[in-house]
């Protein structure tokens, strides 16, 4: 899809001017939804802070997708009064759109506001007030940064072609709120043609950008075993079925899953993370049960873990004549970025990230990402933006009681996401 009009030349510090003038706020809004945190689906607060302030600054958007996901529509030159939603709870202060009438591309941001059932350990002013539930994975910083983004793109309407989409998502953590609300239709009126989005990334120092194209993020499986023996006290094995000793010899054996069954330059992961079995010393316990976790990158391993885990656990229980029962659960696929819109961000990030280290190539983690379900959809780029500072000991890891990040890259997310919306409708 060509652009019809010729957008003003990019001038790096009048974006970044503006931006700078924004990162009182940007700190204002990240803590105050930081003292507010909600877990998957429950994020009313938020999504009302959230429609409170796109309702001040008259940006159209729609509320109640995929029970509390807005999505905010911001129209750059003469289509910024021509947009229009259709379905689901809508505030506007803009003219209906007809999508016949499209001919700008469309560009989606994507932000998750939800927490985590984390008892915080911060002592700073803008503690979690919510006993139990935490903001301990950034999910605050990202959507500060949507709402950064969604202000500045509105003030500076005239400095883009093209319409973008920015899309508040619930329950990243799980169940998982990307998959609903493609399904309620995110991505359609109009038609999203790209995606981006940024996580606020701990395991790289502030001032750097961690991009590539592919894998980024790994598949994220679920498994859940209960192995069916026969107990009886712990002097007289014979007269058993020993779960514990099933179990065991499960748990060795899927770790040679990995290490016999996956080619050797495909990385991937099998972990039993728990295990319970028994009551007390001197009883042979006849249920075992174990939960565990298996990531990868290649999509073309969707379906092997399951069947080959399966296999392991239906051979070992016949053989010492013990039964299983079996939860597999798919939760997410890996997250793939499209090589055009890596490339489109790490262009981006090379002009904005002005620190020596800039761009860090070939960055990946096991850790897993419901974005893949929009990067399956249309094409996409999701990148990390370092946010750790050892100096101001801000550099717990995710999900940490303490974690928390310097709230300097707030601007920085947003100055990437400006840049990236000029530069996508520019090309």
């Amino acid at each position: 899809m060509v652009s019809t009009h010729n957008p003003p030349a990019f001038d790096l510090s009048r974006v970044r001017l503006a931006v700078q003038s924004l990162q009182p706020q940007l700190v204002e809004w990240r803590r105050r939804l930081h003292q507010k945190p909600e877990l998957g689906f429950k994020e009313k607060l938020t999504a009302d802070f959230i429609s409170q302030k796109l309702l001040e600054w008259g940006i159209e958007h729609q509320t109640g997708i995929a029970q509390t996901g807005i999505v905010a529509v911001i129209n750059g030159n003469e289509l910024r009064n021509a947009s229009r939603l259709n379905g689901g709870n809508q505030s506007t202060a803009q003219a209906p759109h007809n999508s016949e009438l499209r001919t700008e591309k469309v560009l989606a941001i994507r932000a998750d506001m939800d927490a985590l059932p984390i008892q915080e350990l911060n002592e700073v002013p803008y503690c979690s007030q919510h006993d139990g539930v935490m903001h301990a994975c950034g999910h605050d910083g990202h959507t500060a940064i949507a709402l950064g983004t969604a202000y500045y793109l509105h003030q500076h309407r005239d400095s883009f072609t093209g319409t973008v989409k920015i899309i508040f998502q619930p329950a990243e953590e799980g169940p998982g709120g990307a998959k609903p609300m493609i399904e309620a239709g995110v991505l359609k009126n109009p038609d999203v043609d790209a995606i981006i989005g940024l996580h606020l990334w701990n395991n790289l120092p502030l001032g750097t950008v961690g991009v590539r194209a592919g894998a980024l993020m790994a598949a994220v499986e679920l498994f859940h075993c209960k192995i069916l023996g026969k107990g009886g006290h712990g002097a007289m094995p014979h007269q058993t079925v020993d779960s514990v000793v099933v179990a065991a010899q499960i748990v060795n054996a899927l770790q040679t899953i990995v290490a016999r069954n996956v080619n050797p330059i495909d990385s991937a992961v099998v972990t039993v993370g728990e295990l319970h079995a028994g009551t007390t010393c001197n009883v042979i316990a006849d249920t075992a049960r174990m939960h565990g976790t298996v990531r990868y990158f290649n999509p073309d391993y969707q379906d092997f873990f399951e069947q080959r885990l399966e296999q392991m656990i239906a051979g070992i229980c016949q053989s010492y004549g013990a039964s299983y029962d079996l939860n597999y659960t798919k939760l997410y696929p890996p997250v793939i970025n499209d090589a055009g819109m890596a490339e489109l961000v790490r262009s981006v990030a090379q002009e904005v990230i002005e620190t020596p280290m800039g761009v860090v190539p070939e960055c990946q983690t096991m850790g897993g990402e419901d974005m893949s379900f929009f990067l399956q959809a249309v094409p996409g780029c999701y990148f990390f933006l370092g946010s750790a500072n050892l100096e101001k000991n801000l550099a717990y890891p995710h999900h940490h009681p303490r974690f928390d990040f310097d709230e300097t890259a707030l601007a920085m997310g947003v100055e990437m996401f400006v840049r990236c919306v000029e530069k996508f409708n520019a090309s």
